[in-house]
């Protein structure tokens, strides 16, 4: 379990959005670079929170990016985001990560995909639930097609633009998906800030 404290989020008194983004967190010199070692890791079927495999619901590759000093560099760059975002748009009172990060793979050749979801939840063996997700996207938008993340905001879902090294982050408890993947391959890096509970 990796163990990511947070210092006090920064406060800009924006109203809060239904998902917002950062373009631009990683340049394409870090994103080959991570993308990688990130090839490299083990991979395993993508499972529900419940630790079941429906691929009706859920057709993907991830693989575990635990907190190393190798990785410390990885973990500073989201942490900063989340709590930039954070602060800006939804002040949420995190604590930061509990969970390693996970690198997920979505391959056309499959039709990969993920239903309707939330990510909220207590997760990792932590008390913590999830608060605050953010989404990394690692691949080039002419790598593949289709992989869509799309975040519900009524009345209609909102499309997230297809941007390499772009991060789009949500309450964790917002409806979201990836739509299928129907060729080549869509790469990504998915991190959930926990905090205390929603009260």
């Amino acid at each position: 379990m990796s163990n990511y404290i947070f210092a006090p989020s920064p406060s800009f008194g924006v109203s809060e959005h239904p998902f917002v983004t950062y373009a631009n967190a990683f340049n394409d010199e870090e994103i080959k670079l991570l993308t990688g070692q990130l090839d490299l890791l083990e991979q395993e079927v993508g499972v529900l929170g419940d630790g079941k495999s429906q691929e009706e619901i859920r057709s993907s590759s991830v693989s575990w990016v635990e907190l190393t000093p190798t990785t410390q560099w990885l973990y500073d760059r989201m942490a900063w985001v989340a709590r930039l975002l954070n602060g800006q748009f939804y002040k949420f009172d995190l604590y930061g990560f509990n969970e390693h990060m996970q690198y997920t793979v979505y391959d056309g050749k499959k039709n990969d995909h993920y239903t309707w979801h939330q990510d909220s939840g207590v997760m990792g063996g932590s008390n913590s639930p999830r608060k605050f997700s953010l989404i990394l996207q690692l691949s080039d938008p002419s790598d593949y097609v289709g992989g869509d993340i799309e975040i519900y905001s009524n009345p209609q879902p909102g499309l997230v633009d297809k941007q390499k090294g772009l991060i789009v982050a949500f309450p964790s408890y917002t409806l979201h998906r990836v739509t299928p993947v129907t060729h080549g391959l869509r790469k990504t890096l998915v991190v959930w800030a926990c905090g205390p509970s929603f009260k």
